[in-house]
């Protein structure tokens, strides 16, 4: 009797839609609407008409959408509060909507307060994103937007080169070769600061150090790893991990007439699967084990993605080893040797 005390402990869900500038916040059962600003002043005029509605602010789940840089404030804050809450997958939410027709804040609000507490004995608390770990991801969006245009501004480089006869006297290659040298700078210079705000913390210095001794892992996929695994306390192995990011094959099976091979599903974390896919390749090239077993499967006629995969998980399992263990990695012949 306990344990359904405990799982039916909750007496209303809040959905909350979150965008740039309010907050459109919906209360199951009451049936009551209200809008606040997405700001601190709006999280306390929040908690003040909940209480009005509610009495206390006891046994409630507040629920929303991960919306990126939007909902970081609201975690915080309920955090700070120490309230339940639960930051869902936006697919999640809308794929347990339904077919719909139209769209509004209001509506919106609403379905995620129904989602939260149609799944309210299963829902587990999200825990934010410690404050250097943001400051971190904000370091890293830089980079990656500095980096997408100085490629791009490569590219066109290459494309002029072509129609130009005299190089050295056209004045718009001299301004892409210039800002492409000043984005550069700007690339190392991010580097070094994401290198700086690491060392400020002992366990997450710590981890990166043991990630980057992965044969293949460089300093952008250890720092990668270091967000999405939010220092690795997100993820309690490296095959929860390794799902995330869309290495794991599932099965396609139904019946007696459809037993099709597996496969990786689509929906997974694309950034990260691109690194690891860049980092498996250089650790074919560099390690003398991993090289070995590669060209192995490849030669009992399995497919090249197949066996690359298969790397794949090979490094997010040295690294999460790494971790685990608290020592750098070491290679087996070294060892033995």
């Amino acid at each position: 009797m306990e344990k359904i005390k405990e799982l039916n402990r909750f007496v209303e869900s809040i959905g909350i839609d979150v965008s740039k500038l309010t907050l459109d916040v919906f209360l199951y059962n009451k049936k009551r609407h209200r809008q606040f600003s997405n700001n601190s002043q709006g999280f306390e005029a929040m908690q003040k008409w909940i209480k009005s509605e509610m009495g206390d602010l006891k046994d409630l789940v507040y629920c929303f959408e991960h919306t990126g840089w939007y909902c970081i404030l609201l975690s915080h804050f309920l955090e700070a509060e120490s309230m339940f809450y639960c930051c869902i997958n936006p697919l999640e939410i809308k794929r347990s909507m339904g077919f719909k027709r139209g769209k509004t804040d209001k509506t919106d609000s609403y379905e995620i307060a129904r989602f939260a507490w149609l799944r309210k004995d299963e829902l587990e608390p999200s825990v934010s994103m410690p404050v250097k770990l943001i400051e971190l991801q904000r370091l890293m969006s830089v980079r990656e937007q500095l980096v997408k245009q100085c490629t791009a501004l490569k590219n066109l480089e290459k494309g002029l080169l072509v129609t130009i006869e005299k190089v050295s006297s056209d004045a718009g290659l001299k301004i892409i070769k210039q800002s492409i040298k000043h984005l550069e700078q700007q690339i190392s210079k991010l580097e070094k600061e994401m290198e700086g705000l690491i060392k400020t913390d002992e366990k997450m210095q710590n981890n990166y150090k043991l990630s980057k001794s992965v044969k293949g892992v460089g300093k952008i996929l250890a720092v990668q790893m270091l967000l999405h695994t939010h220092n690795y306390t997100r993820f309690d192995e490296w095959r929860q991990f390794s799902a995330y990011c869309g290495l794991v094959p599932y099965p396609y099976q139904s019946g007696t007439s459809i037993n099709g091979r597996r496969k990786i599903h689509a929906i997974s974390d694309v950034k990260m699967k691109s690194l690891l896919s860049m980092s498996a390749i250089s650790a074919i090239q560099h390690d003398s084990e991993l090289r070995v077993y590669y060209q192995k499967r490849v030669d009992e006629g399995k497919p090249k993605m197949v066996a690359l995969n298969i790397i794949r998980n090979k490094i997010v399992s040295r690294i999460f080893a790494t971790i685990k263990r608290g020592t750098p990695y070491v290679e087996l012949s070294k060892f033995a040797a």
